[in-house]
This record gives C-alpha cells, sequence and structure tokens, in this order.
C-alpha cells in the first residue's frame, strides 16, 4: 500500500457545457477510485450544486452559457475557500486560465489530458498543493500578467515578508518546487515548507499558483528569469 493509498479519494464535482467531456472524466475518475458526486453543464449549475455538494475539487470549464468558469470559480471560492478548483482549457496560453489563478484556481488542464494525468492532477490539488506546469504557467503568466486591467483584491503587501522569505517568494515565482528550493538554498526541505506557508499566510494565498502570479505582478520574477 502506498501513501496515496491511506489518504481518502477527493470528492469531484465535474463541469463542463458538453455531455460527452462530463461523461468522459466521470468515467475515468470513477475507475481509479475518485467519486463524481455531480455533474454541471454552466456555471450557475456550478455554484448551485457547489453550495448542495461541497466538493473537494472541482473540474471547471472556462467558457460557458449562463455564467461563465471565471465568475463560477469567483463564486465558489468566496463562498468555500477550501475547495479546490483546477480550470479546464482547450488551449494552454490562454489570458482566462491566467484571470482564474489569479482568482485562486488552482491549476490548469488541457482538455486532451491522459485518464493518469486526470487522475493524479485532482488527488494533487486536493492535498493542497497547486498543479503547475512550471514552463506553461511561466509563459501564460508573463504574456498576460501586464495586461490584467482589474487583478482580484489580493493582500500583497510584501513588506510583511522578511528577506528570506521574499528570496523564497521569488524563487517559487520561477517555478521551483520545495526540493529544488532546499537545494537552491542550503535549507531542509522541511524549513523551505515553513517559509512557504508562512508566506502564504502573510499574503493570504491559496497556493503556488497564486505566488507565481503575485511573483510577476510585484515585479519580483520577470520575462526571460529563470
Amino acid at each position: 500500500m502506498t501513501a496515496a493509498d491511506t489518504v481518502p479519494a477527493p470528492r469531484v464535482l465535474v463541469v463542463d457545457d458538453q455531455t460527452l467531456i462530463r461523461t468522459g472524466f466521470r468515467l475515468i475518475l470513477t475507475a481509479r477510485g475518485i467519486e463524481v458526486v455531480g455533474e454541471a453543464a454552466d456555471g450557475v449549475e456550478a455554484v448551485a450544486m457547489a453550495r448542495e455538494l461541497e466538493p473537494d475539487v472541482v473540474l471547471m470549464d472556462i467558457r460557458m452559457p449562463n455564467m461563465d468558469g471565471l465568475e463560477a470559480t469567483r463564486r465558489i471560492l468566496d463562498r468555500a475557500p477550501g475547495c479546490r478548483v483546477l480550470m479546464l482549457t482547450t488551449f494552454d496560453l490562454d489570458r482566462y486560465v491566467y484571470a482564474a489563478l489569479s482568482m485562486g484556481a488552482s491549476g490548469f488542464l488541457l482538455k486532451d489530458v491522459t485518464p493518469r494525468h486526470l487522475a493524479a492532477a485532482v488527488r494533487l490539488v486536493d492535498t493542497g498543493d497547486a498543479l503547475l506546469a512550471p514552463t506553461i504557467t511561466r509563459r501564460l503568466v508573463e504574456r498576460f500578467a501586464t495586461e490584467a486591467a482589474d487583478p482580484p483584491a489580493v493582500h500583497t503587501d510584501l513588506r510583511a515578508l522578511t528577506p528570506r522569505e521574499l528570496e523564497v517568494l521569488t524563487l517559487v515565482g520561477r517555478g521551483l518546487s520545495n526540493t529544488e528550493l532546499a537545494a537552491r538554498l542550503t535549507l531542509s526541505e522541511a524549513t523551505v515548507k515553513s517559509h512557504v506557508a508562512r508566506i502564504f499566510s502573510k499574503l493570504q494565498l491559496r497556493d503556488r499558483a497564486q505566488a507565481v502570479v503575485i511573483a510577476y505582478e510585484k515585479g519580483l520574477v520577470r520575462a526571460g528569469d529563470r
């Protein structure tokens, strides 16, 4: 038995206006021991079902009728900040994905994701981590961070951070994992995790996805930084 086997499977709400996609995702997740508690065809249904069913993870399409995935994500996370939202998109460099990450979405998946990756992604964000493919996320943020006319209100007073925490946030913004941070800063991974947790608490960030966005918006990381 692996460590993953001892963790209760997340309860998932699938939101997409295409029936075939909802059905396919439900079958994939169910076959891998992950319960799909509901399916919604638009943002209005998603908000209502999230309130009723209290899922751990929401797979959220971006472009839907009646209410799009951005507004649905905002309403769901306002009411249930512990819920994790994974955005579904058909192409990686999508300005709406950037907006969703700013709002607190925990990552994004392309709709042609493999069954194995889909299940792994749902389990990952349920543990409180963010689903980030660093190269894609970096390109996404570099393209759209400077174009955000009205970014969501987030407490981003970096004066609350110590010099070490500011250094850690900068490296998180460059896409480094905790293991890579520990090696770069010559610290234990446990110490790095403590720094990251304090940064999230001080800046009221949900996870690494928002941390990456903030690092770019505040100028800690710029296009081309590695």
